[in-house]
């Protein structure tokens, strides 16, 4: 097996070569993103990488840029000491969420990602609300959710299987596991989980214990940690930066910073398959161009009188499609306003020369 292939460059990946670039350039994958500077590994040790100036200033929008998982095309010089980046190749997933506050575009977080574990704490942290955010994004990426619940030493037994209960009631086919770093309880389950050749990551909101998980999963305090809140109960945010660590078991994992806000941009299939009973009742509707919110011969309605759907459920799934349908429109609404823009540039310049 080449180096390439013990990082997953796949079978997958290999039918989608560009013989143009291929023949020009060899094959990376991004290991991290800094601003503007990137790693990148052929399978054989990281090094610091840039954009080709015509990567960059042909590339329409940041979704276009390389994000950490990505396989690029890439060459090295210096000794192999620095590399340049030429292009991206297409990605087989990705996740990503809309940018924080008031702006409408994309924030990459990773891409060509098999499993994502969602990792939420047994304490205060828990929120089945959050939680539906973060599965309709791992499903709008096309990649397998798995939910773990961490700090399960700090609850008693029957608490834990009353929550893991309410959890499979929003994802009934989703695996979900609870699991202690400072007993190890069931981190051997979840090592197991992780397969050779493939892609995880680690979601989670600060201080849900991703970092220590990963330490965890490697069995040594490699990457930092800060100590647990007394009066929080819960650790302070540390990772800030994704980056793509290699296992001894040849499988691939992700840490991510928690993210404080999980904005709905354009998650149309993810937000349907978070929410398939919804949309399996909405086909049951007396009319097709049902709201559910007041029509007579709404089924999603009856469902919530009868107690056969949770009131909180459904308002949360209005919610995210409202906002996935207004970021949609501002979205496309600004990529318009971008390439005019972008077209008066390239008018200007060549005016210009």
């Amino acid at each position: 097996m080449s180096n390439l292939e013990n990082i997953g460059f796949s079978d997958w990946f290999k039918s989608r070569v560009d013989e143009q670039q291929s023949a020009a350039h060899g094959v990376a994958r991004i290991v991290s993103v800094h601003k503007d500077s990137y790693m990148v590994t052929r399978g054989d040790g990281e090094v610091y990488a840039e954009l080709s100036g015509n990567l960059l200033f042909s590339t329409e929008s940041a979704a276009g840029l390389p994000t950490t998982g990505d396989w690029v095309y890439a060459d090295y010089f210096d000794d192999d000491t620095h590399a340049i980046i030429y292009g991206v190749f297409p990605r087989k997933t990705l996740l990503k969420r809309k940018a924080a506050g008031k702006l409408v575009d994309y924030q990459l977080i990773a891409a060509n990602i098999d499993g994502a574990f969602i990792i939420q704490s047994l304490n205060e942290n828990f929120n089945l609300r959050r939680l539906e955010r973060y599965l309709a994004m791992v499903n709008e990426g096309g990649i397998e959710p798995v939910i773990l619940l961490s700090k399960c030493d700090l609850m008693p037994s029957e608490e834990v299987r009353e929550i893991k209960n309410s959890v499979r009631a929003i994802a009934p086919h989703t695996a979900v596991i609870e699991f202690s770093n400072l007993s190890r309880e069931n981190i051997d389950s979840i090592v197991g989980m992780l397969k050779n050749g493939s892609t995880y990551c680690l979601l989670g909101s600060s201080g849900v214990g991703k970092t220590t998980l990963l330490n965890s999963i490697i069995g040594s305090e490699e990457y930092e940690t800060k100590s647990v809140s007394k009066i929080q109960s819960k650790g302070r945010h540390t990772t800030t930066t994704r980056q793509l660590i290699r296992l001894k078991n040849g499988a691939m994992i992700i840490d991510t910073p928690g993210m404080r806000e999980l904005g709905s941009l354009s998650v149309d299939d993810g937000i349907d398959e978070t929410f398939a009973e919804i949309l399996e009742l909405s086909q049951r509707c007396e009319f097709g161009d049902c709201s559910h919110t007041n029509e007579k011969g709404c089924a999603i309605l009856a469902a919530v009188k009868a107690g056969d759907l949770s009131e909180q459920r459904f308002r949360n799934y209005l919610k995210m499609r409202n906002e996935s349908d207004f970021n949609q429109m501002s979205y496309l609404e600004k990529r318009e306003k971008d390439k005019a823009f972008g077209k008066l540039i390239k008018t200007t310049m060549k005016n210009k020369r």
